[in-house]
């Protein structure tokens, strides 16, 4: 058998419908599996997984939000011949010590160190993106973005720096095996610096509050969120204050040979598209 596809997981999120693109471009053959693909994908139904598996050179995995199938997982995929993986995992996991957030994370990464394939992981800091995709996009929409965060400042990275990058570590057999990239963007701001740089793109008048953890909590649930979901983003917040992930790094650089993309340039991309159009 010929093993050569390259099987993207969460193939209909922010990231993955991303790195699938690239890797065609590329000319690499695709397998794309989600809950809702031709190739079915459910972290919850292991009876599935083999199908995608099957042929399967490298895998692009983005962890489910509970601990422990990524375990059965590897061990599926080694059986099936997979030889490549990439993860995707959040900035600076190993010190993120006895905090409830990021278990799912954390448990992938021991799943995939623990296993015999050519493995990288991509822990990458909070996705230029959420601010018009995701999270803070429907605030930020009402006019004021309010977090459990006060001056401590994070790099954001872009998606598409975070793809691009999935996409050389899936292509480029043997360069990437067993290293870990902390993926950055190249300068770190604070919240209410990024939404003022929001406000100027997009000619908007919009604000940055800060709230209490309790108050956050409230704020979601209010919004429809799940008690659960709300405390495990406040518990985010509480590990961005420690500052552990304020440092930017080279390893965008390192994987790709260019700087990763400005906060600014993204701004700017997002705002001639509407993104914060009212």
């Amino acid at each position: 058998m010929t093993y050569d596809t390259t099987l993207v997981l969460g193939a209909t999120g922010k990231t993955g419908r991303r790195v699938a693109a690239r890797l065609r471009l590329r000319g690499t053959p695709v397998r794309t599996a989600s809950r809702s693909s031709q190739t079915r994908f459910d972290w919850s139904d292991p009876a599935g997984w083999d199908a995608a598996l099957d042929g399967v050179a490298a895998v692009y995995l983005v962890p489910p939000t509970v601990p422990g199938p990524v375990h059965e997982f590897v061990a599926k995929a080694e059986a099936a011949g997979v030889q490549r993986l990439a993860l995707l995992s959040g900035r600076g996991a190993d010190t993120w010590g006895d905090s409830d957030f990021g278990l799912d994370m954390r448990s992938a990464e021991d799943a995939v160190r623990g296993s015999a394939l050519e493995w990288t992981i991509l822990r990458a800091c909070n996705f230029n993106q959420n601010f018009d995709e995701d999270l803070h996009h429907a605030p930020l929409l009402a006019g004021q973005l309010a977090l459990p965060i006060g001056d401590v400042t994070e790099p954001f990275i872009d998606i598409e720096d975070v793809a691009d990058v999935a996409a050389a570590v899936l292509s480029e057999a043997g360069r990437h095996a067993g290293r870990i990239y902390e993926l950055t963007g190249p300068r770190a701001l604070t919240y209410g610096e990024a939404v003022e740089s929001i406000a100027r793109a997009s000619g908007r008048p919009l604000t940055y509050r800060q709230l209490s953890p309790a108050e956050y909590v409230a704020r979601l649930v209010d919004q429809g969120l799940g008690e659960d979901d709300a405390h495990h983003i406040a518990a985010m917040f509480a590990l961005l204050e420690r500052g552990l992930v304020s440092t930017t790094t080279e390893d965008v650089a390192t994987v790709l040979g260019r700087a990763p993309r400005t906060f600014e340039d993204y701004v700017v991309r997002a705002a001639a598209a509407g993104a914060w159009r009212a």
